[in-house]
């Protein structure tokens, strides 16, 4: 089997350092000392800087001015984004141009995608229900009404929600279907709640009362909602790991440094083997999310649905993303929870990331429903 990332992988990768390469992990307030959102509104300097570097269109075909790459190349910038805290829907835009382009209508396409991927229009996704527990399908209903459909229900923690142009909403019918709705910000009958992450960031509480949409803005094709949920989930843990690889680089220059008794405290053996553990957390993570991320991005058939490869990788993403910030708070010492340094930070990202993840747990009860649906051998 080859592993190895193509040239135009490499190439979007590459880029994205370029990109992220000045961007300061603390150029916004502490979320410690905020208590409401550390800014009014992602970093559009830095957006706008992505879409000069095709970085927002990655995932487009040529005809909407893309580069034509898949999830594998999505996941490798979102890695590097994560590195250093870069502030914006990067993930939730990118990967709601993508399910347009693969399930909706032509018009939809048309007016849509060129536009997303040069960075003039911002779209984000609600994926966390009613209450961050429950499916998110189910927290909104879609009906038809003529031409158009009428969307009732209320989606929480919407991120980017005050910032994007559209939210797409994933709703059920009568039917027992799922379906997408791009509802556009101010659409009559949508309001606003305001909420906070871990991390400082404005998240929104969605609230849907009879707003009608046009068809074309309803995307009804089966499996539409299942591969973007299975596409943010993969990115979740591209992010994940990239916020862990930093912490635990951030973690070794200290203890390189940091000495007592005369040495430093990188020779000692406790320090030693904790860092171990948490290098193989690292490795395993990036294993799963690759695996995850190549099923999506090739619809290549397996002995278990691709939806067990994204099970395997939010475990070690949710799990893993958490020790490797405990460990390095630990190995800090006060400099961990110092406002002016950068760790602090790193965690309360970490922790809106394994709470957007969910709880190992669960997927590990999803995993084992799919082995019991599919047994093996």
């Amino acid at each position: 089997m080859d592993f190895t990332f193509t040239e135009e992988q490499q190439a979007a990768a590459e880029a994205a350092r370029g990109v992220f390469a000045g961007v300061a992990p603390d150029a916004v307030p502490s979320p410690a000392l905020t208590p409401g959102a550390v800014a009014d509104d992602f970093d559009r300097p830095l957006w706008g800087r992505l879409a000069d570097a095709d970085l927002l269109s990655l995932l487009l075909a040529e005809e909407y001015g893309g580069a034509g790459l898949d999830a594998i190349a999505l996941c490798l910038v979102l890695r590097e984004s994560a590195k250093v805290l870069a502030r914006m829907p990067l993930l939730e835009s990118s990967a709601a141009t993508a399910a347009v382009q693969a399930y909706g209508g032509p018009e939809l396409k048309a007016e849509l995608l060129a536009r997303a991927g040069r960075g003039e229009m911002v779209l984000t996704v609600a994926a966390h229900g009613r209450t961050g527990h429950d499916p998110a399908e189910l927290a909104v209903t879609a009906r038809q009404d003529g031409a158009g459909w009428v969307l009732d229900g209320v989606q929480t923690a919407v991120p980017w929600a005050y910032d994007a142009d559209l939210v797409v909403v994933p709703a059920r019918t009568a039917a027992d279907r799922t379906v997408l709705a791009l509802v556009p910000r101010g659409a009559e009958g949508a309001s606003l709640a305001e909420q906070f992450s871990t991390s400082g960031e404005r998240l929104g509480e969605l609230r849907l009362e009879s707003v009608r949409l046009a068809a074309r803005d309803v995307v009804d094709a089966e499996g539409a909602w299942e591969w973007l949920r299975e596409l943010l989930a993969t990115g979740t843990c591209a992010l994940a790991l990239g916020l862990g690889e930093r912490v635990l680089g951030m973690t070794s220059e200290y203890a390189s440094k940091r000495e007592q008794f005369g040495h430093p405290i990188a020779t000692f053996q406790a320090v030693a083997v904790q860092s171990a553990d948490r290098y193989i957390d690292l490795r395993a993570m990036e294993a799963a999310l690759w695996q995850a991320a190549w099923r999506i991005a090739s619809g290549a058939s397996g002995a278990l649905p691709a939806s067990a490869d994204v099970a395997v990788a939010k475990i070690w993403a949710s799990e893993g993303v958490r020790r490797v910030v405990q460990t390095a708070q630990h190995l800090h010492g006060g400099f961990g929870a110092d406002v002016d340094y950068p760790l602090h930070r790193y965690h309360a990202w970490a922790k809106y990331l394994e709470l957007a993840l969910g709880p190992a747990a669960a997927h590990e009860e999803a995993l084992g429903d799919l082995l019991a649906a599919h047994p093996l051998g």
